[in-house]
């Protein structure tokens, strides 16, 4: 009996495809004139015809009439997978993520082997802000299809964020097995590396996205970055270069190959590339200049570093370590501890509560410097 309605089903559909309407509907749609093709499928009131002009709305951009025809057709024939699925689809492009999350868990109740449900699934939950629940379908689509890349990215790509690396990399190589050179799982593999400071590891994996044409600003930054910290400064340097090609405002590309000189010392450079770094940058950052100090440093120039530190301090007040370092130059520069006591007082005073070698040291130099004056004094 089930192979008779099964065969009169196949029959009625074989008839109407063959119907003049249909012939017609289906060769505009075919090619592209969507409009009138969906004047053509209007003829008719079957499920296929609806289902038709769903895809032609949508086609032509019409997403609220596409959902229009979509639920119509669900509403005949509440197990429809197709139409359920492609409403879905539209459901998340439009942010209606109530509704598409009632739709994913329906077809997933219809059909649970179905990894394609599950992703979706998970992309509504992300939309609803429920990581949780998110990453849950993630991994319930790669239950039913090990190697669904769409999944493991999402999961490579929120355990990279989170630095756990190993987790990351479980899920990021299970995708590169199958595609190598899949440049967003090779980006994520890299970052894995990159922020857990292993550069060598890192490295040849931001070479390999230049080699297959992903020579974007920010892959040939963090490139760099990783000659520099390999030590392999010719390289960090040509490389930074491109990245000033590209965007001749890039901050961190002037600074850190500023620092790429000051390695080499070659002061001269550095000084200039950092601050080219702070003219092009809004705010100013008190690391560039704590660098410009440094280098000041390295010259055997205390005032002009002074100066920088002094800079520095002011963009970054909680930051103690700028300050100790505006009190043991100021030291270094003036010969009067009248002068100096004041500041490594205040550096106590704001900072004491810190634990570390500064402060023991700023307590030694204060007590020493009592002692000048006293002894001065008399």
């Amino acid at each position: 009996m089930r192979k008779l309605i099964l065969i009169g089903l196949l029959i009625a559909a074989k008839a109407e495809a063959q119907s003049p309407v249909f012939a017609v509907a289906d060769s505009l749609y075919a090619i592209g004139d969507y409009t009138k093709a969906i004047n053509a499928y209007a003829r008719s009131d079957s499920e296929r015809a609806h289902l038709q002009m769903a895809r032609s709305y949508t086609a032509l951009g019409r997403l609220d009439k596409a959902m229009k025809e979509y639920r119509y057709v669900l509403r005949t024939d509440s197990t429809a997978q197709i139409a359920g699925f492609e409403l879905g689809k539209l459901l998340l492009k439009t942010k209606a993520y109530d509704e598409g999350l009632q739709l994913f868990s329906k077809l997933i109740a219809i059909n649970a082997t179905n990894p394609e449900y599950h992703y979706y699934l998970a992309e509504t939950y992300a939309g609803l802000d429920q990581p949780a629940s998110s990453l849950n379908s993630y991994k319930r689509a790669i239950e039913n299809d090990s190697l669904h890349l769409r999944s493991l990215f999402q999961l490579g790509k929120y355990f990279v964020a989170k630095r756990e690396k190993e987790t990351a990399l479980s899920y990021i190589d299970q995708g590169l097995s199958v595609y190598p050179d899949d440049v967003s799982l090779i980006n994520l593999k890299a970052l894995a590396y990159f922020n857990n400071d292993e550069y060598p590891k890192a490295l040849p994996l931001f070479e390999r996205l230049v080699e297959l044409g992903e020579a974007k600003e920010y892959i040939l930054s963090k490139l760099a970055y990783c000659y520099f910290k390999n030590w392999e400064f010719q390289k960090a340097k040509s490389v930074y270069r491109q990245v000033l090609l590209l965007n001749d405002k890039n901050a961190d590309a002037y600074y850190n190959l500023g620092l790429v000189y000051l390695k080499e010392q070659q002061t001269d450079s550095a000084h200039i590339h950092i601050r080219r770094s702070i003219e092009v940058q809004t705010p100013v950052l008190a690391g560039e200049y704590e660098a410009l100090a440094r280098i000041e440093r390295v010259r055997d120039n205390p005032k002009k570093a002074l100066e920088y530190y002094q800079m520095a301090h002011k963009e970054a007040p909680e930051v103690s370590l700028l300050f100790y370092n505006v009190c043991t130059l100021s030291d270094q520069v003036d010969d009067d501890p009248k002068k100096v006591l004041p500041l490594y007082e205040e550096y106590l005073g704001r900072y004491g509560h810190e634990k570390g070698y500064a402060v023991q040291m700023a307590k030694k130099r204060i007590a020493q410097l009592r002692e000048e004056i006293h002894f001065s004094a008399d």
